[in-house]
Formats: C-alpha cells, structure tokens, sequence
C-alpha cells in the first residue's frame, strides 16, 4: 500500500504542477491577482506530494520491501540501516525522485520567503519552475517508475553497488543535486525577466542569493565527490577529469561566473544580457550533466542507467528547455537596456575578464567531454580525452584568471588606478616570488609549472589578506578604529574573504600534493621495511577480517619517523557477496602537514602481497580549502541585504576614501 501512494502522489504532484504551470503564468500576463496568487500554494502543495512519495520509496528501503523492483535491485536485508537509506538515491529512479524532491522544496522556498518579490515576478518564477517540474515527473511516471512492483517478490534483494557502501555518498549525492537543482532557480528568474522584459539591480539583488546558495552546496558535493574517490577507489588521486567530474564542474565554473556577473547588475546595473544568458547556460549545463549520468553514453561508477529510451526522454527535454530558452533570449534580450559605463580597468573590468576566463574554461572542459561522445556516435571511434588535455588546456586559461583575484577587489567601480594598486599588492607580489623561488630550489630547481602554481597560490592568499586591510584601515587607523571596522564589515566583505583565501589554499594544496607526492608500489613480505618521504612503512602481516555484509583481508603497517613511531595503518581488500564485488579500503592517516596512504592489495604465490604505499604533503588542504570556500559562500549568505529589495539612492553622501565599503 505504502508503494501505491507514493506512485499516486507523484501522479497528483505532476497534475498540481500542471496548473502551477499554466494558471499563474497566464494571470501574470493578465494582470490577474486571483490567478497570480495560486502560485505560492501550488509550488508548496507539490512540494508535499514529492516529499509524500519520496517517504514512502525510503520507508520501503528501510523495511526491506522485495515487491519493489528498485529496492530488490538496489538494496539487501543484511545492509546495515545508513546504506538502506542511501541506496535510495544511489540509483536511477531514487535519486530521479530526490532530484524532483529538491527542485520542489526550491520551488516552495520561493514561495514561502519570496513575499519581497514582485507578486507576478514571483507567479512567473514559481511557473518555470514547475515546467522543469513537469519534465522531470513525466520523465519518472513514463520510464523511470521508482515504485514498480515485481511478482513474485524474491527472498531477499541484489545489493547496493559495495563502491556506494560508503558515509560519503551517503551525502554527496544530495549535496551535488542540491547545487545541480538550486541553479534551476536562477533559470527561472532569469526567464521570468526575460517575458518581462526588465532586468534591473533589483532582479539581480533576488537572484544572487539563491545563486549563491546552490554554488555552495555544488561547492561541497564536488569536494565530497573527490574525497570519497582519494580514501575509497584506492588509486591515490582526487580527481580524473572522468567525464561525470567533469558534468558537475561545468556547471560550477559557469556558475562561479554568474555570481560575480550579478555582482555588476546590482552594483552598476551592467551585463544584464550577459547575466540572463548565464543564468541559462548553467543550468543547462547542469541538465546536460543529468544526461551523460542516465543516457548509457557512459559506462562509470557515476552512472545510473543504461536504457536508451531514458536517454532519447531527456535529451528532447533537454533540447526544449535549452533550445526553448536561448530562442527566448535572442528574441528578448535585445530590448534590454545597457546600463552603466565603465573602464577596462575597474573594478567591472576585472569581473568581466573574471567572466571571459570562466566562460571560456567551461567551454574547453565542454569540448574536452563531449568530443569523444559525439565521435563515437558519428564514426565509431574510440578516443581518450584524458588529464593531458584538460591539464594542458585548463591551467593557462585559470592562470591569468587568479591572477586577476588578487587586483580586482582593489580596483575602483568604473575607473580604477592600477598603479596605485600595483603599490599596494608589492608586498603579495615579494611574497609569492620569495615562495615560489624557495619551492623551486627545495624541489631542485625542478619543473617550472610547480614554481608558478606556488607563486599563484602565495599572491592569492596574501591578495585577499591586503584586500582585507584596505577595508579595515589595518595600520592606518587606530587599534580601536581597525577593530570597530572589522565588526561592521558587511558579511558579504567576510564571505568574498574567505571564498577567495579558501581558492588560495585549494592551489596551494594542489601544487604542494602533486610536486612532492613520493609513490611506492611493490610486493613486500610480513616484515619487511621500505622508505616513503620522509616514512618508513614496516609491513607487519595480513589476515582474514570480517563486516557486516563482506569479508575482508586485512593489512597491517607501522610507520615510523627516524625511528620514533607515528601511526599504524590497516588497508584492506573487502569481498562482498551481494553483489560479488571487491573493492580497496585504502588507509590513511590524515594531518594538515601530509597524509600517510596505504593500499594493500592480493597475496603473491611468493608469500608477499601486492601494495601501494604514499607520502602525500598538504593533500588535505585540498579539501580544507574547499570548506573555507563553502564557508565564505555561506558568510555571504547570511548577509541581510541579500533578504531585502535592492537599493535606493540616498541623500546620504558617499562615505569617504579610507571608510568601509560594501562588498
């Protein structure tokens, strides 16, 4: 009964979605208020509905209902309670519905902290977004019913895939459609001005901050993303540019560029055609990534489905929703009106440049992840487009871009002294010549493209440090002065801080981690000893272990420093029965410093067992500096000007030079 309800209210949640398309669209475009208002209590009773249904697929999960197809394939009685729940999303159907889910609960968030909005601004919003809505339900009640029963019901079900056995997709995958699904809003109000007509600081002031919020939580499942791949595939990286990375990177960059253009339109009501189609291209990005995952183009740990029919459904959508909007944009965006002046070198100029970078590093990832797809699909050939391509694309492209991080927010609005900036960033500039110079002699005067990864990193983190002392008067004022400023800075200011010195330490990481990564890979004996850095890893032994729902082998490694021990660390090689599968359990022991990393793999018919032993410095900051950003993202956030209207001009004159200003 609990699967039939669940199926039902997907049915009625699709019906309500149906009018909230319709009615409130065509009151706005009479003027209508009975019709208008219809809007806010559709978007929250569909949202109800989709909760109702996505409630009753979990409560089957966790209750071991064999009579669902979906569970049986995914799930087992012997499975411990966590992965019952996230199996729910770890397949096709089930993370489908948590996809519709969070675009409803989106949708419901407009309508219910929306009351500042326009009422037929808002009635228009809350209808595109029950269009995706309607697509991403007929998508379910046609070819991907999550309560699809079976008969007879088997004894017990297949099992989650073991990869997915694991606290990280627990959470990655909600956090990724959180950020997927969030830039669904920004879609929205973009075409909602787009029939307007009217795109003004005010619009931009609504939209940033949904904007901001999905770039955060895209920010974290990335992050999370990577993690899981370093501890739980056991091959040592973070990130492979594998074409599903890549699906939720595109929509990050694009991104990344749409809330610095907002940041134009409300401050100098600029860019607004350019906004309008970010706004659109990113969600369309983050739609072409929902295809590659469940079209069967791809065959990866990512992917969910395989049946052609599904991928033939969301590229026709896919193509309606993009084809559709940019016809809308080139009939409308002509008559949007240009707004403020300015010169190449300001502050707009260099979110501009910011833009251009992004846009185009999109586009070479793009280009990099579609070109062996749409070959293949033309002329039958297989082609590899692997980290070579995007290193060697990827890296010029983001060079000038950060660069760039370090001079803009000196720069003025609409005309900015760059000499006078240059003076100020002398000190972050020393600094990051200092630092990389060092790095290059202690990396024996190595490669160069490590020296330049340190420099830019070194310029960032203090650029942003130098950026925050103008604000705050350091120095130039007194103590009690700085420290009052520093209080009533904006959270937007903080939040702009912590996002860039967070970009900083990510680089930082990255360089550090991939110049002075050691790698050891052998087969040793119980007893023996090999150096790794500045480690040495004693091979103890390896014997049987067992899990709730595997066995296992299960390694043993004490690491020592100049003879002083440092840690014991238990590799294991986990074989599950349902699926049969095996997977790497790599151990690791993490510090801010560096990150000791151990993989033990199959006996040898020697005695000894294949292993894979890493010193891996600042590999961790990686993620840390992912959080900062995540935390700068939501700093910015909680500012209170991102909850009211936009600006009025004021009487008040403009604070003078050395005063605090808005972020």
């Amino acid at each position: 009964m609990t699967a039939e309800l669940g199926h039902f209210a997907l049915i009625l949640a699709l019906m309500v979605a149906a009018v909230q398309f319709v009615v409130p669209m065509w009151g706005a475009q009479r003027n209508d208020a009975t019709l208008i208002a219809l809007a806010p209590p559709a978007a929250l009773a569909q949202c109800v509905l989709v909760a109702l249904s996505f409630a009753c697929l979990t409560t089957a999960y966790v209750e071991s209902d064999f009579s669902l197809l979906n569970v049986v394939q995914n799930s087992h009685s012997a499975k411990p309670l966590i992965y019952k729940i996230s199996g729910v999303w770890g397949n096709h159907e089930g993370s489908l519905l948590l996809w519709t889910l969070i675009l409803a609960v989106f949708g419901a968030a407009v309508a219910t902290f929306g009351g500042n909005l326009p009422k037929a601004l808002r009635a228009r919003v809350l209808s595109v977004q029950a269009f995706i809505g309607i697509g991403f339900l007929l998508f379910m009640l046609l070819t991907s019913n999550p309560f699809e029963r079976i008969v007879p019901a088997p004894a017990d079900g297949q099992g989650l895939n073991p990869l997915l056995q694991d606290p990280g997709l627990a959470f990655h995958p909600p956090m990724l459609y959180l950020g997927y699904v969030g830039f669904s809003m920004a879609f929205s109000f973009a075409i909602a001005a787009l029939i307007e007509g009217r795109v003004d600081p005010a619009w931009a002031r609504w939209v940033r901050p949904w904007t901001l919020a999905a770039w955060c939580f895209l920010t974290a499942g990335i992050a999370l993303g990577s993690w899981w791949a370093y501890y739980e595939l056991g091959w040592g990286g973070w990130w492979f540019w594998d074409p599903v990375e890549n699906a939720s990177f595109m929509p990050w960059l694009a991104g990344t560029a749409l809330l610095h253009s907002a940041i134009v339109v409300e401050k100098r009501d600029a860019l607004k055609a350019w906004t309008i189609l970010l706004a659109i291209l990113t969600f369309s990005l983050s739609l072409l990534g929902t295809f590659i995952v469940r079209s069967g183009v791809l065959n990866s740990v990512h992917s969910f489905a395989s049946d052609p029919a599904r991928g033939i459904f969301i590229l026709a959508f896919l193509v309606i929703v993009v084809g559709g909007s940019l016809a809308l944009f080139a009939i409308r965006a002509p008559a949007l009106k240009a707004g403020g002046l300015f010169q190449p070198i300001s502050r707009e100029g260099g979110l501009v440049l910011n833009n251009l970078l992004l846009a185009t590093s999109c586009g070479a990832v793009l280009l990099g992840t579609l070109y062996p797809l749409f070959l293949d699909a033309l002329t039958g050939d297989k082609v590899s487009v692997g980290p070579p391509y995007f290193n060697a694309v990827f890296i010029p492209l983001m060079t000038p871009l950060l660069i760039a991080v370090g001079i803009g927010p000196l720069l003025a609005w609409k005309r900015g002294d760059l000499q006078a900036v240059a003076q100020r960033m002398r000190v972050a500039f020393g600094i990051s010549v200092a630092g990389a110079l060092l790095g290059w002699w202690l990396n024996d005067f190595g490669p160069l493209l490590p020296v330049l990864g340190l420099a830019i990193g070194l310029w960032v983190a203090v650029g942003v440090i130098v950026e925050l002392a103008e604000r705050i008067g350091l120095f130039r004022v007194s103590a009690r002065d700085t420290l009052f400023r520093a209080i009533h800075l904006p959270r937007a200011a903080w939040g702009m801080t912590l996002a860039h010195l967070g970009v900083a330490i990510v680089i930082l990481g990255i360089t550090v981690s991939a110049t002075w990564q050691v790698e050891k890979q052998q087969v040793m004996k119980p007893g023996e000893s090999i150096d790794v850095g500045p480690y040495r890893y004693t091979f103890v032994g390896a014997g049987p272990a067992r899990g709730p729902n595997y066995t296992a082998l299960r390694g043993e490694f004490r690491v020592t420093r100049g003879g002083e021990p440092v840690t014991t660390l238990f590799p294991a090689t986990r074989r599950f029965t349902q699926p049969a599968q095996e997977t790497t359990e790599a151990a690791i022991r993490t510090s801010l410093y560096a990150d000791l990393y151990a993989v033990i793999g199959q006996p040898e018919a020697n005695g000894g067992f294949a292993t894979r032993l890493y010193f891996k410095p600042l590999v961790t900051w990686i993620w840390f500096g992912a959080l900062v950003m995540v935390l700068g993202g939501l700093m910015s956030l909680s500012d209170r000007r991102h909850r009211v209207g936009a600006p009025k001009k004021s009487a008040v004159p403009r604070p003078k030079a050395g005063e605090v200003k808005a972020a």
